[in-house]
């Protein structure tokens, strides 16, 4: 009898650790030098909106300015680009600031026009503090606009689900886009998976679509572009709606099996993972538009009545439904 070979451990990605106390700035030297002039107009202009400059100051990890201020609270909004906001998580949030009675999570803000200043990171902190009436707002104000398109990834203050994430991730690309015509994959930090641009497309057509269905699918085929970013953009959106297309096949076919009797809360997730054809696929990305036209002749050709309740038991993974 053969014996099973033992699984192969996934490698796992390290960490990146520096040695301690080797890098940036000792804490003395934080406010230890003269601001450059970029730094003085900004601390300038806060003042001049209303605003008072608290610290002026070097980051204590890449040694680069930033601006302590309070910012009069109406003149302060969210990127245009940024994720909805969550009502339930700013009033549980704003219980937990009016407890305390003390704002002690600065927002982060870069200047923006018309007087105004766009927070990238602090949404639901900044709506909090309207809801509790405060006139004022702490920020870091960055004296450079274009680290607002880069610090969506450490916009950790609400944990984004998919829908969420693709939708900001789409925002973003649409807004760079009117501003640089660099190619997409110069991109990738800023938006950090090429898959969230083309569901957030799907979203922004359909706000109940099941993207944690397709995104398996998408990590694989769905590669950053070599072409600038508006012309990107179009092809995303073609994407997008062969997916959205793909849905519709998948949608008759998950209410074919419910007509069946089938009750799960992994049906779509079954229909898509029995039309999907990766798994016996070796090589590495596959073309996008022959992996998304052979899954959608499969769902085109599936029947409902091939299917057992056994099989459908055995599903496992997350339901389809989650975002």
């Amino acid at each position: 009898m053969a014996t099973a070979k033992p699984k192969k451990k996934r490698a796992t990605k390290k960490r990146r650790v520096g040695d301690k106390g080797t890098r940036g700035l000792d804490a003395t030297r934080l406010d230890a030098a003269t601001p450059p002039v970029a730094v003085e107009s900004l601390a300038k202009r806060i003042a001049d909106d209303g605003g008072a400059v608290l610290a002026t100051y070097r980051d204590p990890l890449g040694s680069k300015w930033q601006v302590l201020a309070a910012l009069p609270i109406d003149i302060v909004e969210p990127t245009p680009y940024q994720r909805d906001l969550s009502e339930a998580h700013v009033d549980k949030l704003s219980v937990a600031i009016d407890k305390l009675d003390r704002f002690l999570d600065p927002i982060v803000a870069v200047a923006a026009d018309g007087g105004k200043y766009w927070s990238p990171n602090g949404y639901h902190r900044l709506g909090a503090m309207k809801q509790l009436g405060a006139k004022a707002i702490v920020a870091i104000v960055v004296p450079e606009p274009e680290v607002a398109h880069k610090i969506l990834a450490l916009n950790t203050e609400k944990a984004h689900n998919l829908r969420e994430k693709s939708l900001e991730v789409a925002r973003l690309a649409e807004s760079l886009a009117t501003l640089d015509d660099r190619p997409e994959k110069e991109y990738a930090a800023e938006f950090e998976e090429s898959a969230f641009i083309t569901l957030g497309f799907c979203y922004k057509e359909n706000g109940r679509f099941s993207g944690g269905a397709y995104h398996p699918i998408l990590r694989r085929i769905d590669q950053f572009l070599g072409a600038k970013l508006p012309a990107a953009l179009e092809v995303r959106k073609a994407r997008a709606a062969k997916l959205l297309e793909l849905n519709e096949y998948v949608n008759e076919a998950v209410k074919g099996l419910k007509a069946k009797g089938l009750e799960s809360p992994y049906l779509k997730a079954f229909v898509v993972a029995r039309v999907n054809h990766l798994r016996w696929v070796k090589e590495k990305h596959p073309d996008f538009d022959d992996t998304i036209e052979t899954i959608l002749k499969a769902a085109k050709r599936f029947n409902p009545a091939n299917v057992k309740a056994d099989q459908v038991a055995r599903t496992g993974g997350a339901p389809s439904s989650e975002e």
